[in-house]
């Protein structure tokens, strides 16, 4: 969750809040949470089960001025390397993305939310949101190489329509995406600051091969952020983080269906159990604008990891504490008996041990 520039020299001077504490150098262990430094804005985080590999998009710039990368991280070895931008990777392919793709994103890439599927064909596609040189929703696919390392190729795109400003997406069986229009990017100091005072400012996109872009009947809300699914396709679950909420919405009527408040919502995943991970802010939006100032470390921003029911939202706190050795969390991801915790704003993913109960 890093926003452009204008929005947050706005929100800077809108918010009130206290001094946020300094980042947070050291990478020893603490509160039961073990960092492993040397990452760039891990903002967002999937598992790919046949390399045994966590795939970390590491974020540049929302406006697409900072590229990024994607990377992997073995929990077992440890080990990270780089997956994307590197020689040799572009191998386009009918039926990834649009036919209107016009190649690849080229060294601008600036990746932001992510999402694996695996098709119906049997590979897996990975879908990640890029800001760098385009707006648009380019295709990779994921597998392991002869070594069992994980490798990307890019395979197709899609070019988002202006004014479209993307945040997160979930990946559809039939080759397409939900994605979240956070506002209007030709807008956005306007629109931010009408969010923060609860004016809806975006929505989701859809994009299907067959029948191109529309908008998500009930999706409307102040900045659309997280957004997660159930597995067949009926239900979006939402997070409105202006808005302070996570909403589960019924894609047929276009009903809210459910809500949670919880501050800031950031990143959603699911959970073996099948309660929805939902990464939360806990200071200030001014803390947050802070946070874009850290350049060493990982920002000191308090968090929560909730659980949430997928039926009536119901929350249950995973981990609430300061004294944990990243801040800023935008994202946990359950890997067997462990949670991967990724920032916005920092050098480090997280790991900690869950028990579900």
């Amino acid at each position: 969750m890093r926003s452009g520039a204008a929005a947050l020299l706005l929100l800077a001077l809108c918010a009130c809040s206290g001094k946020l504490d300094p980042p947070i150098i050291g990478c020893e262990p603490g509160g039961g949470v073990e960092p492993f430094c040397g990452f760039s804005n891990p903002e967002d985080l999937v598992y790919f089960a046949p390399a045994r590999s966590v795939l970390v998009s590491q974020f540049g710039s929302l406006d697409g001025s900072v590229p990024g990368s994607l990377a992997s991280y073995d929990p077992k070895a440890p080990r990270a390397h780089l997956l994307y931008p590197g020689i040799g990777l572009d191998h386009p392919e009918p039926g990834w993305g649009s036919p209107g793709c016009p190649g690849p994103p080229g060294p601008a890439f600036a990746p932001h939310g992510l999402d694996l599927i695996q098709r119906a064909d049997g590979r897996h596609a990975l879908l990640v949101i890029n800001h760098g040189g385009r707006e648009s929703v380019e295709y990779f696919e994921a597998d392991a190489d002869e070594r069992g390392l994980p490798r990307l190729r890019w395979r197709g795109c899609v070019v988002m329509p202006e004014p479209s400003y993307l945040n997160d997406l979930v990946a559809l069986s039939d080759g397409g995406f939900w994605a979240t229009h956070m506002y209007a990017r030709d807008a956005e100091m306007s629109s931010v600051l009408k969010a923060m005072f609860g004016t809806n400012s975006g929505w989701v996109i859809e994009w299907r091969p067959a029948s191109g872009f529309m908008e998500v009947p009930g999706t409307r809300a102040p900045m659309p952020n997280g957004i997660a699914r159930c597995s067949n396709e009926r239900y979006i679950y939402l997070n409105a983080y202006l808005g302070g909420e996570v909403r589960r919405i019924d894609t047929r009527t276009g009903e809210v269906v459910a809500v949670a408040r919880v501050p800031y919502p950031d990143n959603a995943t699911w959970a073996e159990d099948g309660r929805l991970l939902v990464a939360s802010h806990r200071g200030s939006i001014f803390d947050v604008v802070n946070c874009q100032n850290v350049h060493s470390g990982t920002c000191a921003l308090p968090f929560s990891i909730l659980a949430l029911d997928p039926e009536d939202l119901t929350p249950t706190v995973v981990l609430e504490r300061d004294d944990v050795p990243i801040g800023a969390v935008s994202v946990a991801l359950q890997v067997g008996a462990d949670l991967w915790l990724g920032t916005f704003a920092g050098d480090r993913v997280a790991r900690m041990a869950w028990r579900a109960d």
